[in-house]
């Protein structure tokens, strides 16, 4: 039997699109390959996302070989605004694999990148947590407070929604913008009073720290502002677009992967040494999460993004206006 996962109807149609975008660029099977180079670089992080789950099993990095294009991890990196200026910069091809948000901050910012792929984790376990005892049970609680977020970021977009929601005005609490590694003991220390955090993370200061959810996105929110995504420059897309095909495919091959083996899957995540307790793992294991892959060819999901940057620009998370229509890769 084939150890590689069988295609779900929606990674079927992204493969499919990507062949017929190859045909529409006049490439015949065997013939010349739209690519200047037989490497791409990778950024990945410690977070247990789908795109370490690729790196440690190694069938993304198998299947790009067998296409003739090495891999080359570059990384760890905390979270993605760093990936996005390591792309930026030259020194990797593709972000990996984060947050909508700070991406959309980096292009408004000038930053020449386009999005070539997008994910969906379900469910959403992005959350606004406190400890045990500290008097803060609901987002009402969080008035005259403090809560450490990622500077627009999907941290400090939670915070926004969770506040709007609740009829609070955001100059009663207290913003105050940390990368995920110094928000961790800032919260365990008492710097701050809550920290809005996405998931391994998240779920790691709760077990470890004694805390609970003061609000949670897939409870609490009834719409979804910010998704998971991969980037790459405009001209990396431009002159290697054989390449970007061929790692959206990989990931997308990988998402089913995951999804189908959620027990091997959060094994991976975990890591050896592990980089979370047992119980950490096994709340993962409960959720049976699921990969969910859209190209940037499904109008549909472009635009849900457009919304949501509508959204975060209207709340001023974002500082200006994007049409998510001129961002994609032209693949």
């Amino acid at each position: 039997m084939s150890s590689f996962p069988t295609l779900s109807r929606r990674s079927f149609l992204a493969t499919s699109a990507a062949a017929s975008g190859a045909l529409g660029l006049g490439l015949k099977p065997g013939g010349a390959l739209a690519r200047n180079t037989d490497k791409v670089r990778l950024t990945f992080g410690p977070s247990g996302g789908l795109t370490l789950i690729a790196k440690e099993r190694g069938a993304l990095e198998k299947s790009l070989g067998d296409q003739g294009i090495k891999v080359e991890w570059v990384g760890p990196f905390p979270n993605h605004a760093p990936t996005l200026q390591a792309v930026t910069g030259g020194s990797a091809d593709f972000s990996f694999g984060g947050s909508t948000t700070p991406a959309f901050a980096a292009i408004i910012a000038g930053s020449p990148l386009v999005f070539t792929q997008f994910l969906i984790y379900r469910p959403r376990t992005t959350a606004i947590i406190a400890k045990d005892g500290s008097g803060i049970d609901k987002v009402e609680d969080l008035v005259g407070k403090s809560v450490a977020v990622n500077r627009s970021g999907l941290g400090e977009f939670l915070l926004v929604a969770a506040l709007e929601k609740h009829g609070i005005d955001r100059s009663k609490v207290k913003f105050v913008y940390l990368n995920p590694p110094d928000a961790a003991p800032a919260l365990a220390s008492g710097k701050v009073d809550a920290w809005s955090m996405w998931s391994p993370g998240v779920d790691i200061a709760r077990y470890e720290y004694k805390a609970h959810n003061v609000f949670l996105e897939e409870r609490d929110l009834d719409f979804q502002i910010d998704f998971t995504t991969w980037l790459t420059s405009r001209n990396f897309a431009t002159e290697n677009s054989d390449i970007v095909r061929a790692v959206n495919a990989a990931f997308s091959a990988e998402a089913d992967w995951a999804s189908a083996h959620p027990e091997d899957a959060e094994k991976i995540a975990q890591g050896a040494p592990p980089r979370y307790a047992d119980p950490v793992r096994e709340g993962f294991l409960s959720l049976k999460r699921r990969y969910e892959i859209y190209p940037v060819t499904d109008e549909a999901f472009v635009g849900r993004l457009q919304k949501a940057a509508d959204w975060l620009v209207e709340r001023k998370v974002l500082p200006e206006q994007v049409t998510v229509k001129e961002l994609l890769a032209q693949i």
